[in-house]
């Protein structure tokens, strides 16, 4: 049968990682800023993938941890694994994802990431592997178009002037008058807003770069205090 300590984890190239993710992800999206892509390899099978590369949202992300120069940080963007691992396989390739970054890319002091409490998890994984808890949101920036499509406020807010087919061809900042005005974009598709939380977790390769965390250690017990705990796509 085998154990997660079976498991090999190594670098892959960007198509086959955004293949993998497509097929076994929630979302059946990718992040086009990935840039480290590892592989989780079970009897010899590609059978998970983690995604690394930097937040969208950098500017504002920076400032979490004071005094954190602009590499010196990356966002976990995705994690997608088959159901064919065995139990455990998410805490131990993560584990082996940061003891390589920590040997190969020692500039690299934190992680941020965010669980989906909306349509997937609340960061279970995230909390067995060590990761502290600094933010529950409730979710105002994911929507569900007419079309069933779910889109994240921060797409838009990236690319402002790219052509979106729910807009008819236009741009974001065609129908909001160069504005970053959501509720100009929920009109304008008949989008609407889906209930639930996001978290947003933090992992410390240097554990000295915990002193500088800015934001309190929010505990645990706090998820379910706050009606935010889901498990795979269900409401607890």
């Amino acid at each position: 049968m085998g154990t997660a300590k079976d498991l090999v984890v190594r670098l892959i190239d960007s198509r086959t990682s955004h293949d993998f993710v497509r097929r076994h992800h929630y979302s059946g999206k990718t992040k086009s800023n990935s840039n480290i892509h590892f592989g989780v390899y079970f009897a010899g099978r590609l059978e998970g993938v983690l995604q690394f590369g930097p937040s969208n949202d950098k500017a504002k992300m920076i400032g979490l941890v004071s005094d954190t120069k602009w590499d010196e940080f990356i966002e976990l963007n995705r994690m997608a694994f088959s159901e064919a691992l065995p139990k455990n396989s998410e805490s131990r390739a993560l584990s082996v994802c940061f003891r390589i970054l920590r040997k190969h890319a020692p500039h690299i002091k934190w992680i941020i990431s965010f669980a989906d409490a909306t349509q997937c998890g609340d960061g279970t994984i995230y909390r067995a592997s060590g990761f502290v808890l600094t933010a529950i949101k409730k979710n105002d920036a994911l929507v569900r178009l007419p079309s069933g499509e779910v889109i994240h406020k921060i797409v838009l807010h990236s690319n402002p002037t790219s052509p979106r087919t729910e807009l008819g061809g236009k741009s974001f900042y065609d129908i909001t008058g160069g504005r970053y005005s959501w509720g100009a974009y929920l009109k304008a598709t008949g989008a609407t807003t889906l209930e639930g939380f996001q978290l947003r977790y933090i992992y410390f390769l240097d554990p000295q770069a915990r002193s500088r965390l800015v934001p309190p250690e929010i505990p645990f017990s706090e998820i379910e205090r706050a009606g935010a705990t889901m498990y795979k796509g269900q409401k607890a």
